[in-house]
């Protein structure tokens, strides 16, 4: 019977260096390997150059690299690109680039499927496989890298855990692929130019206060009256509003970071005046700011985009009070890689 290989990228710098030890190298072997794998991204250790032909041999007996595939590359008319990115299982999730005049922002995944039931949203159709290991968060981020000094000659600027899953309930894989995106032996980006969304998790959310991230948070709102956020997320009615607000006043606490609200307005559900308001007082207990996301239709017309007038009601109100918000036209519509539609139609 075959023995399965352990992916070599689960092993820690000292880990590594224990083996080559243990196989009468030398321990700074394992640094070298270690570099090979998350700074300069090998996809087989024969890509190892500077390794002896026989170090290689026996890294491949042992162990495998369990790299992803960007199987799929579409391009929008706008610019964007969406990737379906092709998994050691054969599971597909997506990642999409987006670039602007100043910036390309990497939107990654972090489970296949999604453990929530946001019912807008198509991945949540999907229900949850499994969770994303941190090596599969890191290597969507440098295909995209990638793409970004291919296509606009620049590298990789910011990125947002926007895709397919709840980052908060992958949370310690999650956590161990941002330690490798900043990490100077990794892509050395600063923490501050990653955003982690999250539906609201509130134990989660007070967690990551506790462990001093340094990334910031944005809350898929959508609602700040519970019966709308819950006829539209139904998991509101386990996490309430009452316990977010309680979970994230703790977490400005904490770090003294300012909260996005992540905010779609929709034709018939969220769209009163009574509901800009509930947003504002929600708004008020800690530093934040407001995005209003265009929506984008996942087929079946339950969910409609707002009239433009609910939006304009909306800006006025929030900026009357002081609230920064933006309202932000969705990207890659024309190839699903908007807000909301990564669905792995592939």
């Amino acid at each position: 019977m075959e023995v399965k290989k352990k992916d070599i990228r689960a092993l820690t710098k000292e880990q590594l260096r224990d083996f080559f030890v243990g196989h009468g190298d030398k321990a700074f072997r394992g640094n070298q390997v270690y570099e090979w794998l998350w700074n300069k991204g090998a996809h087989t250790f024969e890509d190892m150059t500077n390794i002896s032909r026989d170090t290689r041999a026996m890294l491949h007996e042992n162990f495998v690299i369990n790299h992803v595939k960007v199987d799929q590359m579409q391009r929008s008319s706008d610019g964007t690109i969406k990737n379906a990115v092709r998994l050691h299982d054969s599971l597909v999730v997506e990642s999409v680039l987006i670039p602007t005049a100043t910036r390309t922002t990497a939107c990654v995944s972090s489970q296949v499927g999604c453990s929530l039931d946001c019912r807008f949203c198509a991945t949540a159709r999907l229900k949850r496989m499994r969770n994303l290991n941190p090596d599969e968060i890191f290597d969507q981020v440098v295909a995209i890298d990638n793409e970004s000094k291919l296509y606009f000659d620049r590298p990789l600027s910011n990125i947002v855990f926007m895709g397919m899953g709840e980052p908060l309930m992958n949370y310690n894989n999650v956590l161990k692929a941002i330690d490798k995106i900043t990490s100077p032996e990794g892509l050395g980006m600063s923490p501050k130019r990653i955003t982690v969304s999250t539906s609201g998790v509130p134990k989660m959310i007070k967690k990551m206060a506790d462990d001093g991230v340094k990334f910031k948070l944005a809350v898929s709102l959508h609602s700040a009256i519970d019966e709308v956020r819950t006829s539209i997320m139904p998991f509101n009615a386990t996490f309430p509003l009452k316990d977010l607000r309680e979970a994230l006043e703790y977490w400005y606490s904490k770090t003294k970071n300012r909260i996005t609200y992540e905010y779609v307005i929709w034709e018939g559900i969220n769209d009163t005046r009574k509901d800009a308001e509930a947003l504002v007082q929600f708004c008020k207990f800690a530093p934040s700011k407001v995005n209003l996301i265009e929506y984008n239709p996942i087929d079946d017309g339950e969910f409609q985009q707002a009239n433009p007038k609910a939006i304009d009601m909306y800006v006025s109100l929030l900026e009357a009070n002081h609230i920064t918000v933006t309202v932000r036209r969705s990207r890659g519509k024309d190839i699903d890689a908007a807000c909301g539609q990564l669905a792995n139609k592939s």
